[in-house]
């Protein structure tokens, strides 16, 4: 028997949240998902998530919600996310930050999970090595379950990439967040590990990056400000099923998927 995994891309504003609540549920009992991983840090108005929204994404059926640069973006997380909360931040970030950056949880069929939040470094705001902070993590996460999920946030694909080989055949998956496009270069590499360079956004396709055109394409052709509104058309549910063998951690298959929302 396998374990199935679901791991779901950057949920942007009210439409992500919606396009969750709405299909979630039956996907993942369709598809028999044993545990679901979603990356919620744009979330509130698209930059930022707060704790009553957090509440709402691990009702509608995600287990373990992951998060990246925007973070720290709504000053209530910071006394949620020091709870013993399923929210993760990056592992990378200061010992001193709130939160932790990695944990163990339990899957609906019972086995353990471990899930590490990175984030990278290039052209991103500063942090600690991830890569030094991924072996720190998954040495301690192995010693209790040999499924490892990694949600890597991060700009470059190159760090990406590069991350996906450093942890081959460490970990169960590498999967990338942060760029809000989906890539097509879903594999599992030989030691075992699927990877993914991006699985792309959860909310609406019809924008730029999940913010309304018009007030992207003001701001690009005048130089002006402009309130970047989150859309609301063509909303999609983005993200990749993993198959693994529960007693290795080893992934036999990586699907990528992209779910319409039939309420946009």
């Amino acid at each position: 028997m396998t374990i199935k995994i679901l791991m779901i891309g950057d949920i942007v504003g009210r439409p992500g949240r919606d396009v969750i609540r709405r299909r979630l549920p039956d996907f993942a009992r369709e598809r028999d998902i044993d545990f679901v991983v979603g990356n919620g840090e744009n979330a509130a108005g698209g930059s930022g998530i707060m704790p009553a929204l957090a509440e709402e994404l691990l009702e509608s059926g995600i287990d373990v919600i992951t998060t990246g640069d925007h973070i720290w973006k709504r000053a209530q997380i910071a006394g949620y996310i020091e709870g013993d909360v399923p929210l993760l931040r990056p592992a990378n970030y200061p010992t001193e930050a709130a939160g932790r950056g990695s944990g163990v949880f339990a899957s609906r069929n019972g086995r353990q999970v471990g899930v590490v939040n990175l984030i990278g470094r290039v052209y991103m705001g500063p942090a600690d090595c991830p890569f030094h902070a991924a072996d720190t993590a998954v040495k301690n996460l192995a010693r209790q379950t040999p499924i490892i999920l990694v949600d890597m946030h991060a700009e470059a694909t190159s760090e990406k990439v590069a991350m996906g080989w450093y942890l081959d055949g460490r970990v169960t998956a590498v999967i990338g967040t942060h760029t809000h496009v989906p890539t097509a270069d879903e594999r599992v590499l030989p030691g075992g590990t699927a990877y993914i360079t991006d699985i792309g956004m959860t909310g609406p396709y019809a924008s730029v990056l999940g913010r309304r055109v018009d007030r992207v394409l003001h701001r690009f052709t005048t130089g002006m400000y402009a309130h970047f509104d989150v859309a609301a058309e063509d909303v999609r549910l983005c993200g990749a099923v993993i198959e693994a063998d529960p007693e290795t951690g080893k992934a036999l298959a990586i699907e990528r998927i992209t779910i319409r929302d039939s309420d946009s």
